[in-house]
């Protein structure tokens, strides 16, 4: 109840503030354009054909390491001949993000269309390199729901988030579509800490890349979102670029593009020769059938009316549907009552359940990280079994889920009996559920389900993870403790392991006043 009438006193107060303030065109001219439907006339096209069946399924590369993935786009970019569709809820300035939109402009520069799709919220400061991107011939940028305030992130548009309740809709959508041929989907936004360039701080993260006719449906969903009212030209947007802002934005990302290449990254990248067989379609692949699941943007500037989601339903009756096991992989796992309902089912009836998902420790969101916790003692006294992750693990560990050292665990996926596989942008909380849009891939093949599970196996070793164990087996109402190995040595810890006291009481008064829908 405090929660609540915080956020509608905050709400007035940001109303009041904003009154004064033009609002941007979100209902700027735009002109539609369509994905690419003759993938086969493209050597991408041709070169992944020969991959495919007459079944019409489709095939599958899961993209493990982060620098695979960084590759696996790069080079998709330089392969591509007709279109590069690239649509992200976050694109960073950084020199990762750079190089690939710098070999997005080379495209362009050579007649592909290119067509970039950014969430708002997340612009901020970048928007006038963007910008820049869009005054080169051949590629048009347009952001996601955009808010009237710019060059955020800061208060004003904090106040404007609190006081319009459509910018609580955000698209969390990754797509990387190149000749509508060969298509990257998965969880990485794009940004170094997507793709394990920093030893310092990076993500855990986990893509894959497709050929066939899924790519097609990814194209399609594409377009529902470029083509939306919510897609604002960006050049309708803020001030226009001089020409002296634009060469100089252009020839920052030259600079900092040759810096990236002449670095020890793409130094070993170019040794183990992956970019050179993404382009030749030579990547070892899974063939099985799938299907694109995907929600609508079209109500993203109606507040009132939030369609349903096109994943959750399907995630649901595949988990009630489990009769051997279930594994799950979600970095902020709040499962609300309902949810602890269904899983719990699941789990009575004998189906083994595993989930992985952040320790408080690992977590970069420390609030719902807290929302979670009132959850656990639920889950582990009907059976559900808890690992999550150890921050800083040993370096051996870049390969598994895309995890290395000091990640955060970002991946999401969903295994069930073994050969349901679910793999996309979604979280498994409230707002992916019910305010996000997202898109994911249900594929049904009992290789793809092999490799994740060997990969999830892996991946909560002893010394990976702690696993979270309730003091009385079955009893909610009991003390919890986390089970780990450090140097080869059992440890338990009686409160949630290597977090600060000060990140503790962080989560605590953050979760007690933060709605649960929100998170």
């Amino acid at each position: 109840m405090i929660a609540v009438r915080v956020r509608r006193l905050a709400a007035v107060i940001a109303a009041v503030l904003l009154a004064g303030c033009a609002p941007i065109r979100i209902d700027a001219p735009q002109v539609p354009s369509h994905a690419f439907d003759q993938p086969g006339s493209t050597p991408l096209g041709q070169a992944y054909a020969r991959l495919l069946d007459a079944t019409g399924a489709s095939a599958f590369h899961l993209l493990v390491s982060g620098p695979d993935a960084f590759a696996a786009r790069a080079s998709l970019a330089e392969a591509a001949q007709r279109t590069l569709d690239l649509q992200y809820y976050i694109v960073t300035h950084d020199a990762s993000s750079t190089v690939l939109l710098e070999a997005a402009v080379r495209a362009a520069r050579r007649g592909v269309r290119v067509r970039l799709l950014v969430d708002d919220l997340n612009v901020g400061r970048h928007e006038s390199h963007l910008a820049s991107l869009a005054g080169e011939s051949n590629i048009e940028v347009r952001l996601f729901n955009p808010f009237s305030q710019r060059g955020g992130p800061g208060l004003p548009q904090l106040l404007e988030w609190m006081a319009d309740g459509r910018l609580n809709r955000r698209m969390h959508n990754k797509l990387w579509i190149a000749d509508g041929a060969v298509a990257v989907m998965g969880g990485r936004n794009l940004g170094d800490a997507y793709f394990n360039v920093s030893p310092d701080r990076d993500f855990a993260d986990l893509d894959v890349l497709a050929a066939g006719p899924v790519v097609g449906d990814m194209g399609r969903s594409f377009d529902r979102y470029w083509n939306s009212e919510a897609a604002v030209p960006i050049a309708s947007i803020g001030r226009p670029l001089d020409a002296a802002t634009r060469e100089t934005a252009r020839a920052d990302m030259a600079a900092r593009a040759d810096r990236f290449r002449d670095s020890e990254y793409v130094r070993a990248l170019r040794r183990t020769a992956f970019g050179g067989l993404v382009r030749t379609g030579e990547v070892p692949v899974v063939v099985a059938p799938a299907q694109v699941l995907d929600d609508l943007p079209d109500d993203a500037r109606t507040p009132a009316v939030r369609p349903a989601s096109a994943i959750f339903p399907q995630l649901r009756r595949s988990i009630e549907g489990a009769q051997k096991e279930v594994i799950l992989v979600s970095p902020y796992l709040v499962p609300t009552s309902p949810g602890v309902e269904v899983l719990c089912g699941v789990a009575r009836r004998g189906v083994r359940m595993r989930v992985l998902t952040n320790s408080l420790a690992s977590t970069d969101v420390p609030v719902v990280h807290s929302a979670y916790a009132r959850y656990r003692s639920q889950l582990l006294a009907c059976g559900i079994t808890l690992h999550e992750l150890r921050p800083r693990g040993p370096r051996d560990a870049m390969a598994r889920l895309g995890l290395s050292s000091g990640a955060s665990l970002h991946t999401k996926a969903m295994v069930v009996d073994g050969e349901t596989v679910f793999l996309g942008s979604m979280n498994l909380d409230p707002r992916s559920r019910l305010l996000n849009t997202e898109v994911a891939l249900r594929i049904e093949g009992r290789e793809l389900g092999r490799q994740l599970t060997a990969l999830f196996d892996d991946a909560v070793r002893p010394d990976q993870v702690f696993r979270v164990g309730l003091a009385e087996p079955g009893n909610a109402a009991g003390s919890l403790h986390w089970d780990s190995l450090e140097n080869g040595l059992p440890v338990r810890y009686l409160r949630d392991p290597l977090a600060s006291p000060w990140r503790r009481w962080l989560a605590t008064l953050l979760g007690a006043f933060a709605p649960e829908a929100f998170l």
